[in-house]
């Protein structure tokens, strides 16, 4: 099979009058989206662009984001995409380590890399709507060149990012598992309101013109709005992350969704029981699901029949991948023992664009060392612990940050957690909480410190709370200790 061709064109081909995406001010078909794509794509080819080269792509959640994706998937260009949340020393790194030929930026974003314009050649997206058409003759590209599809830089938090090659085959094979997986639906929507620069908006976007299946395309997420696409049958399916998940609870007001709405994937990093227990009291089908850039997006997803039975767990893996638990000798772990989780698959990443020594470190017979910790029990459930480099070490004691954090959001008064380790010079480190209140609650360490040593060992409560008016978050909404740590570590 060629998964290489282009997806988009044969989507048009099968399902031409099908809605292929719905934004605020419009739809389109497949037919009507491979019509801009193409224009564009014959633009981009005015410019003699290198196959061999990334193209860097800093766009919005928007209708013109979604051609360039697929205007460079028609040249058989490899697209990196640029998180525009970044610093101009962060862009700056990551063009030049990935070897970008092009950088092409919103509009909006235009003044914002005015300090990258002696570095390569940047064009908006007006200029590239201002290019002359040149006929895409697609016989220029072989199949080699056509491997990698995507490149995303891993969201730093720990150490500094790594390009993530992302081959057609991984987002293909991605897209088979979760459609084996959670089921596909001629009528299904899937609700886009996470980043296309990311992996979870990318992959929503691959998985529409394999599945034939529409997009509803959000800009930014707006709990508001997104409710009421929910609640009218607007849409049946939806990826968010945990803080996402609390702020479309806090708008529900005890109504319930529309009886089509069958899927929230919830990924980001292991949520709190007790969240997905409010879930399923108010009806609401949460899947918790594990995956990461590394995975092309998902790679364990809870099943429905088995969600309540196993709350807190991300599932099983994706009918053509595998897990696996090692510890530091690299033996594989028993039934619910704690090490490090790899991974096997085709939806797994070939590599590291040029950083041989992490793919000497993270790539061992065919396995993929993630760096979290985890355990799978005796029916093959993968429970996620946390990051190995967030692991908390304290007089010999093994510490979950991520089990400390889900306590302490039971309080009625804490709104988020974030659990750091702190040197300390008798027991190596301990435990310190930044969090951030409810409106109307003060702070109250003993009360805190009381409510912590009812669930959990005394060695793992807190021995400092901070409280700040907002957690540091990546733009997948994942939290960043290191940001923390940084803090602690100042004082």
């Amino acid at each position: 099979m060629n998964f290489s061709e282009h997806w988009l064109s044969r989507r048009a081909a099968l399902t031409p009058n099908r809605i292929a995406i719905h934004t605020a001010e419009t739809s389109l078909t497949f037919a009507e989206l491979l019509k801009e794509t193409t224009a564009i794509a014959e633009k981009l080819s005015s410019l003699s662009l290198d196959p061999a080269k990334p193209v860097a792509l800093m766009i919005r959640n928007s209708l013109d984001g979604v051609f360039l994706i697929h205007a460079l998937q028609q040249l058989a260009i490899p697209a990196l995409m640029v998180n525009h949340r970044l610093s101009a020393a962060e862009w700056k790194f990551q063009l030049q380590d990935s070897h970008t030929q092009l950088l092409i930026v919103d509009d909006v974003f235009d003044e914002k890399v005015n300090s990258l314009k002696n570095e390569l050649s940047v064009y908006t997206i007006g200029a590239v709507e201002q290019l002359n058409n040149t006929f895409v003759n697609s016989s220029l590209y072989d199949a080699a060149d056509r491997e990698v599809c995507s490149i995303m830089y891993t969201s730093g938090t720990t150490g500094r990012p790594k390009a993530v090659a992302q081959t057609y085959a991984n987002h293909f094979f991605s897209a088979m598992g979760s459609a084996l997986n959670l089921g596909m639906d001629v009528e299904d929507t899937w609700l886009c309101a996470v980043p296309l620069f990311h992996i979870s908006g990318y992959s929503i976007l691959m998985r529409s013109v394999i599945y034939g299946n529409s997009i509803r395309l959000y800009e930014q997420f707006d709990e508001e709005k997104i409710h009421d696409d929910i609640e009218y049958g607007r849409a049946t399916m939806i990826s968010v992350v945990t803080t996402m998940l609390l702020r479309l609870l806090a708008v529900r007001n005890g109504k319930p969704y529309h009886k089509s709405f069958r899927c929230m994937l919830l990924g980001g990093g292991p949520a709190a029981p007790h969240i997905i227990e409010e879930c399923f009291e108010a009806g609401i089908p949460v899947f918790q699901t594990y995956g990461m850039t590394e995975t092309a997006s998902q790679f364990a997803t809870l099943s429905p029949e088995d969600s309540r039975r196993k709350i807190g767990s991300a599932g099983k893996p994706l009918f053509t991948s595998e897990i696996s638990i090692v510890n530091t000798y690299g033996d594989r772990c028993k039934a619910n023992e704690v090490g490090e989780i790899t991974v096997k698959g085709p939806n797994v990443t070939p590599g590291y664009l040029n950083h041989p020594e992490a793919n000497e470190t993270s790539f061992k017979e065919g396995w993929f060392y993630t760096g979290d910790i985890g355990y799978l029990d005796d029916e093959g459930f993968l429970f996620v612990l946390d990051r190995r480099s967030d692991l908390i070490i304290s007089g010999g004691e093994n510490i979950y940050p991520a089990e400390i954090e889900a306590v302490l959001t039971k309080h009625p008064a804490i709104l988020e957690a974030g659990v750091v380790g702190k040197d300390d010079p008798s027991w190596g480190q301990v435990p310190v909480a930044f969090i951030v209140l409810e409106k109307g609650f003060s702070f109250n360490s003993d009360d805190y410190n009381a409510f912590c040593k009812e669930s959990m060992a005394g060695y793992k409560v807190p021995k400092v709370f901070y409280v700040i008016d907002k957690l540091p978050r990546n733009a997948s909404n994942k939290l960043l200790r290191r940001e923390l740590k940084k803090r602690v570590m100042n004082e």
